[in-house]
């Protein structure tokens, strides 16, 4: 099959394995989309809790700095294999409970097991032999290490058949499928901004009288009630639309088909990573600025509350409760940047329009993301000149919080890099659909492909952040300025090499019904 994709031409061999997938039915009501779309906010409120509450607990467990970025390869591992997997046998699934149903129900159990596991980890790790004081907890890091993985291949599981299940409900339908991807858009919003709020309440453990023990102090029951409450809302949201939402079973495979992934034996990654071979040159140039562009993001989603618990504040892990209240303000940071990334979500259509195509926009906003994580050195510098203590040298003195310019500074980069987040989750999508359409691969296949781009990035800086960061003295500033290198990078890559989409029509189009939030 020949693929012909804005001048480029590529001979796709492995592509001739095709999905066998019902054809499209009617679309279903509008009540039931927004119930499966809903569950995305479920999800999306989970995610706002690791990201925001996760990297400072690991590092209370006794984990150092420069090791709890090993902790977060989980997400990336698992984008890379689980995705893949699920979206493969979600569509080749045959059950009567539906294609995405049973995946979507088995990914919701295992949230659940996660989250146990994780809330736990520091009375399940005392319980086994763990002492109640500083230093290192090797029992309760064990356990929590085995629920967060657990948690992220949860995640993962969950959020490819829910967008999947969507596109099926929709029925082919382009109004439909515009709509439901812009719910759960929307959902995933609602989900951030609720995660960030219980993140950022100090009280939520009084809900939850039991999860202060002598083994998890209150930082550690704050966390432990924010996950209860999350588990709650994803099962009550899952529950509600698995039993009003049905699917009908996709019909078998035809033998010969059948036949042909048997003996191909891995037909999941087999389609994925043959489909690397014969991809055409965009697709291979939006893998470049895609690549440096997570480069750019995932310190600072990594490191964005611990940066405001040590740099802005000044406080230490376990030591006082100025750290934790740095933590707490980057929660309320994430909050903001949640509020202005589902306002953006919604004006990338139009933004597009104003500043002459998607792909001068995620030009310029990736030197917008530049700009952002260079002024954290500003901001950091000027929270170390404006220090104030009470006190005097000689009776110990105790260091004060920042002063209000330095913590609205802080803020307002939170809430400015909502703008250039709407764009990372819409954009690269949206181009991947476009220089695909005619490749015959399907929106799994070159998704899969645009993941690469995605989790390889990801599983780099984790890695290798945390010794870069001690390198130069610990801290969090070093990753983030090669963050900002990558995103003008990016940004200059964007500009110059990655090609314009065939037609603004189908830019918007694809927009539509990419959903901009993978």
């Amino acid at each position: 099959m020949e693929v012909k994709n804005s001048g480029a031409t590529a001979t796709s061999s492995s592509f001739q394995l095709q999905q066998q997938n019902p054809p499209p039915l009617a679309a279903e009501p509008l009540r039931k989309i927004i119930l499966v779309a809903a569950i995305a906010a479920g999800v999306q409120f989970g995610w706002a809790l690791q990201l925001s509450l996760l990297t400072p607990y690991v590092q209370l467990l006794g984990i150092p700095h420069t090791w709890a970025a090993f902790i977060w390869l989980c997400g990336p591992v698992s984008g890379l294999l689980v995705q893949p997997i699920v979206g493969y046998y979600s569509d080749n699934c045959t059950s009567r409970f539906g294609r995405r149903r049973p995946f979507i129900a088995a990914g919701t159990a295992l949230v659940a097991v996660a989250v146990f596991l994780i809330g736990f980890a520091a009375d399940l790790g005392h319980a086994a032999g763990d002492s109640t004081g500083k230093g290192s907890k090797p029992r309760a890091i064990t356990v929590f290490v085995v629920g967060f993985w657990i948690l992220d291949v949860a995640n993962n599981m969950l959020q490819g058949p829910c967008r999947a299940l969507l596109a099926d409900l929709s029925g082919g339908n382009a109004r439909k499928m515009s709509a439901a991807n812009s719910l759960y858009s929307f959902f995933m919003a609602v989900g951030n901004v609720l995660g960030y709020a219980a993140g950022a309440y100090t009280r939520l453990y009084r809900i939850f009288p039991f999860s202060k023990t002598s083994a998890c102090d209150l930082y550690c029951a704050n966390l432990k009630s924010c996950f209860l409450i999350s588990i709650a809302l994803l099962v009550t949201l899952t529950v509600l639309a698995l039993t009003m939402v049905h699917e009908k079973a996709a019909a078998a495979s035809p033998p010969e088909q059948a036949a042909t992934v048997k003996k191909r034996g891995f037909p999941v990654f087999g389609e994925l990573f043959g489909a690397l071979k014969d991809l055409p040159r965009p697709m291979w140039m939006l893998l470049l600025v895609t690549c440096l562009n997570w480069i750019a993001w995932f310190p600072f989603l990594l490191f964005d509350t611990d940066w405001m618990g040590k740099e802005v504040y000044g406080g230490k892990v376990g030591e006082g409760n100025l750290y934790d209240k740095g933590v707490r303000a980057g929660a309320l940071g994430l909050m903001l940047n949640s509020v202005v990334l589902g306002l953006a979500s919604l004006s990338v259509q139009f933004l597009a329009r104003g500043l002459g195509g998607v792909k001068r926009l995620w030009g310029l906003v990736n030197f917008l993301l530049a700009v952002c994580l260079a002024m954290t050195v500003l901001v950091t510098k000027m929270a170390q000149h404006t220090r104030r203590y009470v006190g005097d040298e000689a009776t110990a003195a105790t260091l004060m919080q920042p002063v209000a310019g330095v913590r609205i500074g802080a803020l307002a980069l939170f809430a400015v890099l909502g703008i250039p987040l709407a764009i990372t989750y819409s954009i690269p999508f949206a181009l991947a659909s476009i220089f695909s359409s005619n490749s015959g691969a399907g929106q799994g296949l070159s998704l899969g492909v645009l993941n690469l781009a995605i989790v390889i990035p990801q599983m780099v800086v984790s890695v290798a952040s945390g010794p870069w960061d001690d390198l130069f003295g610990g801290g969090n500033l070093p990753a983030f300025v090669v963050g900002a290198v990558a995103a003008a990078a990016s940004g200059i890559f964007a500009l110059t090499m990655l090609p314009s989409p065939p037609s603004d029509d189908a830019s918007t189009k694809a927009l539509s019904s990419a959903g901009g939030f993978h």
